[in-house]
This record gives C-alpha cells, structure tokens and sequence, in this order.
C-alpha cells in the first residue's frame, strides 16, 4: 500500500485536536472508550525505524503527552500504547485508556466482548481535550 491508497493519508483518521508538521493527534469516535486518541505521523512512513532518531524520539513524547493527558481528564486504571499497522501500514500510535469493567478487559479492544454494560465513563467533550493536548504539548506558547 502506498500513500496513495492509505487511509491515514488520505483522512484525518478521527477529530484533530492537536497537529505539528509531523503528526497529528485525534479522538477516535468509539463510545466505550473515550479519550481513546490516535497520534498519527504526517507523511506515509511505515515503521519507526524509518524515521530519524529525532523524529522517533519527538513522536513518543507527543505519544506520552496524549497519555497524560487521557489519564489526567478521564482517569482510566490502565493505558494501553498499541503500534500496530497490519490494517493500516501508516505510522501511527493508539492510546486506549482502559477500566477494568470496560468491555473487552482483560483483552484488548479488538478482543472479544466480554460484558455489556459498563459503569459510565467521564463525559469530555473535543474541545476540553483539545485544550489539555495544547497546554501539555506547548506550555509556552498556550494563550488559553
């Protein structure tokens, strides 16, 4: 598959809520998980080692300020950080906040269900994580 096919070339892959010139970072629309977020590199690269370390190291701390943030607004007892790309060979990070009486727990997300009904979740609207991305993602330059 080449960029030209890639759906994460092609869309946003989800709502933006925060983007550089090198990634993106959106809210997936999945309502047993909120604040379940995709950090999503630019151009259509398909593995970490084809980027440079720089570039490797300042995607993971994008990929670990999304998760501080997902903790800190819809306080999960678990985080998972998936890097898979089978479906889709483009660059990109999933942060999943779990519970343990979430759907799927103790599997993944793409498991099998394993109960219905759920306690409800912390209700954050785009726009409240937005602004947490862009305070934790650049401190200095958030106008609020």
């Amino acid at each position: 598959m080449d960029g030209k096919r890639c759906e994460l070339c092609a869309s946003a892959g989800g709502t933006t809520l925060w983007e550089s010139p090198t990634c993106r970072v959106v809210r997936v629309d999945d309502p047993h998980y909120p604040g379940f977020c995709r950090v999503i590199w630019t151009t259509h690269v398909r593995e970490m080692t084809d980027l440079e370390p720089d570039e490797r190291q300042g995607l993971m701390n994008v990929v670990f300020a999304v998760e501080k943030v997902v903790r800190a607004l819809f306080a999960p007892d678990k985080i998972n950080l998936a890097s898979f790309g089978n479906m889709t060979p483009h660059l990109h990070w999933h942060v999943i906040p779990r519970w343990h009486d979430d759907r799927h727990f103790p599997e993944p997300v793409w498991g099998a269900v394993q109960r219905d009904a759920p306690r409800p979740r912390p209700a954050v609207d785009d726009n409240t994580l937005r602004q947490a991305l862009r305070r934790q993602l650049h401190p200095d330059q958030y106008q609020g």
